[in-house]
């Protein structure tokens, strides 16, 4: 009798026991999906109000206004290409807004993976830059190395300083607020992808492609880090006499992510026992960089502003390079995934 009565309290307090632990992390589990949730809305939110001044400044654009436009500059120019180029321009940030509606909302889930994906890299290869570069501008800027008078004086009018000030730094909050909510979004989709370590090498018709992407990567950086360093080689008069601290700045980040995206493209060949998700970000990232920010530089080559600028050859070379650097370090990409999904 008496034993049986210990049992029965031995039992009964180790199933409370064990309620009390279940509990306690089912707690602790609901807890962290309510802060999960507070952060995907609070970065939602932030992402939705950085695109607010460049999508205002684009529409009044549109509308004929000149708010932050001077005299002189070449965006008053007679014809469509701008205003084209300002709608096109209001369209992709305004697709943001439909990112985050994907990355929050629940049918955001069943979006065919390439018509999400494909936006997401574009937008982390355009924004990328301008994370890099524009604060590295201020840095530069804040300690005295800003243009001299002669550059000054040789720079044609285009916007007012206010506008860049303001559209750069919205489009910084965007991407850190778009990372925030895309990792985990990518995470809870994708997560079997990121696991483990990269594995096997991928087959030979891949690694000559990464090949030829980190030899190329290695010829675009060359060229951009030469006048990134006051470089003249393949310039115009022009661009020389525009050259500053700030404009190497650029140079040297378009440099920086052309040689990432070669890079990643021969480590994802390669395989190895490296953490997958760290490669899959480099690769990434600097496939994304130097194709989006190659292509936009190689188009902008054929606007009116070309007359203005003496575009060179060499420098379409260059922004084609860079581009095709980009993409093909996107095709290693999409097969280091393919395998990895086969095998998954």
């Amino acid at each position: 009798m008496t034993t049986r009565a210990v049992n029965a309290n031995e039992t009964t307090a180790g199933t409370a026991g064990t309620a009390g632990t279940a509990g306690t992390a089912g707690g602790a589990r609901v807890r962290a999906g309510a802060r999960a949730r507070a952060r995907r809305r609070a970065s939602g939110a932030v992402a939705l109000a950085a695109t607010v001044p460049y999508l205002c400044l684009k529409g009044a654009w549109v509308a004929g206004s000149r708010i932050g436009i001077p005299d002189g500059s070449v965006l008053l120019g007679p014809g469509l290409f701008f205003k084209v180029a300002n709608a096109a321009t209001m369209v992709m940030d305004a697709a943001v807004i439909v990112l985050v509606l994907a990355f929050t909302r629940p049918w955001g889930r069943r979006v065919p993976s390439l018509l999400l994906t494909l936006p997401v890299f574009v937008a982390t290869g355009l924004l990328v830059p301008i994370v890099v570069a524009f604060p590295g501008q201020l840095l530069v800027r804040a300690v005295g190395l800003g243009p001299d008078a002669a550059a000054q004086a040789a720079k044609e009018p285009f916007l007012d300083p206010w506008v860049f000030n303001v559209v750069y730094g919205g489009f910084i909050l965007q991407a850190l607020a778009l990372a925030a909510l895309f990792v985990p979004y990518a995470r809870e989709r994708w997560g079997g992808l990121w696991r483990g370590v990269q594995g096997e090498r991928l087959p030979s018709p891949t690694g000559v492609v990464a090949g030829a992407a980190a030899v190329l990567a290695a010829a675009v950086a060359a060229v951009e880090l030469s006048w990134a360093f006051g470089g003249t080689a393949g310039l115009s008069a022009s661009q020389i006499a525009q050259f500053s601290p700030e404009r190497g700045v650029v140079s040297a980040t378009y440099a920086m992510c052309t040689l990432v995206a070669g890079a990643g493209a021969v480590n994802l060949a390669r395989g190895g026992a490296r953490p997958a998700r760290w490669a899959l970000a480099l690769g990434w990232t600097g496939a994304a960089a130097a194709a989006s920010w190659g292509l936009w530089l190689l188009i902008s080559t054929t606007g009116p502003v070309v007359t203005a600028n003496e575009v060179t050859t060499a420098m379409v070379l260059t922004y084609a390079g860079q581009t095709i650097t980009g993409l093909l370090a996107a095709a290693v990409l999409t097969r280091f995934l393919a395998a990895r999904r086969r095998t998954g």
